[in-house]
């Protein structure tokens, strides 16, 4: 699972510091800082409200290869 490498990809794509995408999902930038260097895998409720933000889905960011694009 990639999903911590997948989100930074995505959030730097998107132009974002780990504090904006924290204060979209709802959660602290620290949390944000762990699941990108895989310390904490995020809860379900906030891999969907990231999936949604990024326009794709949970498992498409769980990806070894993410398919997962932004607008």
């Amino acid at each position: 699972m990639n999903i911590g490498k997948n989100v930074k990809k995505l959030r730097i794509q998107k132009g974002l510091t780990q504090s904006e995408l924290a204060q979209v999902v709802g959660v602290g930038a620290s949390m944000i800082g762990h699941i990108e260097k895989g310390l904490k895998i995020p809860s379900l409720a906030v891999a969907l409200e990231m999936a949604k933000f990024f326009g794709c889905s949970v498992e498409e960011m769980c990806e070894e290869e993410s398919e997962c694009r932004t607008a």
